[in-house]
């Protein structure tokens, strides 16, 4: 599958500015590959699908997360969530998109994971930092993702978790043993 089919297959399942947003991620992502030597067609296919399942019904969602393999503490945590799972299941059931890299960096795209590999923070950081995107603090993870992915990464997981405590919202288990397993990866110590 190629960049435009992708495009494609992805635009009618999103908003105008959503389909804006994923073609801008792709864009930073590919970016990402070429300073960190990943894969340019995995990138640019996670990438461009990161967001597909992001407006199914909800009742939909829950449905997958019910039926399938997917964990169904989901249920328990707000809807945003979900569609990164969702997504995933679905890339590979109605694409036939069965590479267990491109459908992980689909999953974890907005929460993360311990033991991230490559491709998965190159999607993650790519969504947190392409260029449409504008709050406090941005520039900085823009620019150490020039420099370090693996600090990059921890940044967007430690201000994730920083929004969210914010927020007074609670925090799926998933984003912590993120930034668990990057600040031991950066820092050592357990």
């Amino acid at each position: 599958m190629n960049r435009s089919e992708a495009l494609s297959i992805v635009e009618p399942h999103l908003t105008k500015e959503r389909f804006e947003h994923t073609v801008r991620v792709a864009d930073t992502a590919l970016t990402l590959a070429g300073l960190y030597g990943e894969s340019q067609k995995k990138v640019e296919i996670a990438s461009i699908f990161h967001d597909y399942a992001k407006y199914r019904p909800l009742d939909e969602m829950e449905r997958w997360i019910t039926t399938s393999y997917l964990p169904k503490d989901l249920l328990s945590y707000h809807h945003e969530l979900w569609h990164g799972p969702v997504g995933s299941l679905l890339i590979d059931q109605e694409h036939g998109i069965k590479d267990e890299e491109i459908k992980s960096a689909v999953y974890c795209h907005t929460t993360g994971k311990a033991n991230m590999s490559k491709l998965d923070m190159i999607v993650f950081v790519a969504d947190y930092i392409e260029p449409g995107r504008d709050f406090p603090g941005l520039n900085e993870v823009r620019d150490m993702a020039e420099k370090d992915l693996l600090k990059t990464a921890w940044m967007v997981s430690r201000n994730t978790i920083n929004y969210l405590i914010h927020k007074q919202t609670s925090i799926y288990p998933d984003t912590f043993h993120a930034y668990n397993d990057l600040t031991k990866q950066l820092y050592g110590g357990n």
